[in-house]
C-alpha cells in the first residue's frame, strides 16, 4: 500500500526488510531509521480515513446497482427528497443527485418540485408506475435496503491498515487499562508481548478466577479508531458487516491537534464507513462452525458476516472453550490457516471463494486442560499461553476487602482468617478470585432475610461456604473409594 500511494519505492522496502532481519522491530520503524519516509507521514497514511468517491466510477460500484439501491430505500422509507435520499444511502449530493437524473431520464422517478428551498437537494420526487414496479423487481431479486456497500479491494486495505499491531502497548497502559483488579504481576509482563504481536492467546487455569474479565481488561488497552462498513460488495453480493451491538460508533469532532489520532477528525469522509472503538466479541458455548462461515438470507437474498469479520481489527474471544456444540478439534481445524497465515477465506452460495485478511487478536479461554484439547501441532500455533491461576492470600485479602468497601460491611483480619480456614481446610477448596463477592452476597442476603444489618457472623459465613461446593453423600464417598 505504501508503494501504491507512491510514498516509498521497493528498493526502500527491500532495505528496511534487510535492516529488520539484523536489527528487530517493526517495518515502519526501519523505513523511518534508513530515511525512506518520516514518522509523521507514515502515522498519517496509516490513520487516514476513508475519503468519500469524487463520482459513481470511484465507488467501484456499478452504476445501476447503485441505482436500484437507492431506489429500493426511496420505496421502503417513503423518502422524498434528494437530502433524504443521500442520508439513506450514505453518498455525496453529486452523485445522488446524477443517480436522480438517470432515474427520472428512465422514467422511473418523477418531480414534483422543491419543497423548502430552492436547492437541488431539496427537490422532491415520486415514483411512476413504472418505477414502482422496477423497484418491486429489484426487491424481489435483492432485499438488502441500507447504506451503499463498498468494494472488497476497499475493505481489505482498510482492514489491512488499521491492524491492532500499528497500536504499541505499554506496561503503563495495561496497568491503566487492570485498574482494581488484584492479579499476579507476571500475568501483566505475559500479555504485553502478546498484544503487541496481535497472535492468538491462550487463558487457562481453574474456574473462577476472572479469564474472562482479563480478556475484557487487556482488550481495552487498544485506543485507536477504526472505520467499519455498513456493508461489503462481493461479485454481486452483498454481505452485511456492521453490526450495532458490535461495533460502537464514535462521533466526529473537530480537533486542533493533526497527530492526535485517536480521535475522529472532522472531514470529509466516506459515510459508508462507521468510525467506531476496536469492537470486542465474546463467544461460548453457543459457537458452532456454522457461525463462522457467511449466513445467507434466502428471503433477502444477501449476505451476514461471520463474527471473526465482525471482529475484525479488533478481539475475538472464545470463553469456555472446549464446551462448544462444536468439538475443539473441529474449530481448531477451522482456524489452523487463518492463525498461522492472517488469511481467512469465505465461500458465497455461488460457489464462488474469497480472502480476506485475518487481522484480529484471538483469545481462548478454558478452565479444562489445554493438553486434552488441542494436540500440539495446534498448541506449537498459539504462541502465548497464560495461566490464570489461583490468587495469592494477599490478592485474594484484597480482592475481600474491595467487595466488603462496595458492600458497606466491615470485615477484621479475624473473620478473613477464619474464612479462608473454611474454605481451604474444612472445605478443602483452592481460594478463587470469585469467592469473596459470592460470600460477601450470601451473607447480605441473609442477614436481609434475617431482618438484621448486614455483618459477618459464623453462621452465615458457614451457609455462604457451603454453597460453594455441595455436601457429597456418604454412599458416593464409599463408591469413590471401592473405584
Amino acid at each position: 500500500m505504501l508503494v501504491r500511494a507512491k510514498l516509498v519505492t521497493e528498493m526502500d522496502i527491500a532495505k528496511a526488510l534487510e535492516r529488520l532481519s539484523m536489527c528487530g522491530g517493526r517495518l515502519g520503524e526501519n523505513l523511518i531509521a534508513i530515511g525512506a519516509i518520516t514518522k509523521d507521514t507514515l502515522e498519517r497514511f496509516m490513520h487516514r480515513t476513508p475519503r468519500e468517491p469524487e463520482n459513481i466510477l470511484a465507488t467501484g460500484l456499478d452504476e445501476s446497482d447503485l441505482l436500484s439501491l437507492m431506489l429500493k430505500l426511496v420505496y421502503v422509507g417513503r423518502l422524498q427528497t434528494v437530502r433524504q435520499f443521500g442520508d439513506a444511502i450514505k453518498l455525496p449530493y453529486n452523485i445522488i443527485l446524477e443517480l436522480v437524473r438517470m432515474a427520472v431520464d428512465r422514467s422511473l422517478l418523477q418531480n414534483l418540485g422543491a419543497r423548502s428551498s430552492d436547492s437541488l437537494i431539496d427537490l422532491a420526487y415520486t415514483f411512476t408506475e413504472q418505477g414502482k414496479r422496477f423497484v418491486i423487481d429489484a426487491m424481489n431479486r435483492q432485499h438488502y435496503t441500507g447504506p451503499a456497500p463498498v468494494t472488497l479491494d476497499e475493505f481489505t486495505d482498510q482492514v489491512n491498515m488499521q491492524k491492532l499491531t500499528n497500536e504499541l502497548v505499554t506496561p503503563e497502559k495495561i496497568t491503566a487499562a487492570t485498574t482494581g483488579l488484584a492479579f499476579d504481576a507476571r500475568i501483566m509482563e505475559q500479555a504485553g508481548p502478546a498484544l503487541n504481536s496481535g497472535r492468538a492467546m491462550l487463558l487457562y487455569g481453574p474456574p473462577g478466577n476472572g479469564k474472562t474479565t482479563v480478556a475484557q481488561r487487556f482488550a481495552s488497552v487498544f485506543s485507536d479508531v477504526i472505520y467499519v462498513p455498513y456493508s461489503v460488495m462481493v461479485e454481486g453480493q452483498i454481505i452485511r458487516v456492521h453490526d450495532p451491538s458490535i461495533h460502537l460508533p464514535l462521533q466526529t469532532t473537530s480537533i486542533e491537534d493533526e497527530d492526535a489520532f485517536t480521535v475522529v477528525r472532522a472531514q470529509s469522509y466516506d459515510a459508508r464507513w462507521v468510525p467506531c472503538q476496536r469492537p470486542f466479541v465474546i463467544t461460548g458455548g453457543e459457537l458452532t462452525l456454522e457461525m463462522l462461515d457467511l449466513r445467507y438470507d434466502t428471503t433477502g437474498h444477501y449476505y451476514e458476516a461471520p463474527l471473526h469479520v465482525k471482529a475484525l481489527g479488533g478481539c475475538f474471544l472464545i470463553d469456555d472453550f472446549g464446551r462448544q456444540i462444536v468439538s475443539p478439534t473441529n474449530l481448531l481445524n477451522r482456524w489452523i490457516v487463518p492463525l498461522e497465515s492472517k488469511v481467512d477465506y469465505l465461500k458465497l452460495h455461488t460457489g464462488k471463494t474469497f480472502s480476506i485478511p485475518f487481522e484480529e487478536l484471538v483469545i481462548f479461554s478454558t478452565n479444562l486442560e489445554p493438553e486434552d484439547l488441542m494436540d500440539p501441532a495446534f498448541l506449537r500455533r498459539l504462541p502465548y499461553k497464560i495461566e490464570v491461576g489461583a490468587p495469592s492470600k494477599e490478592n485474594y485479602k484484597k480482592i475481600f476487602v474491595s467487595e466488603c468497601q462496595k458492600q458497606a460491611v466491615e470485615m477484621t483480619d479475624e473473620i478473613f482468617d477464619a474464612i479462608v480456614h473454611k474454605v481451604m481446610v474444612d472445605k478443602g477448596l483452592e481460594l478463587a478470585a470469585y469467592h469473596p463477592r459470592f460470600i460477601v452476597d450470601q451473607v447480605i442476603a441473609t442477614c436481609r432475610f434475617m431482618r438484621e444489618a448486614p455483618h459477618f457472623e459464623p453462621r452465615f459465613i458457614d451457609y455462604a461456604i457451603d454453597n460453594l461446593r455441595v455436601r457429597q453423600s456418604s454412599a458416593k464417598k464409599t463408591t469413590q473409594a471401592r473405584v
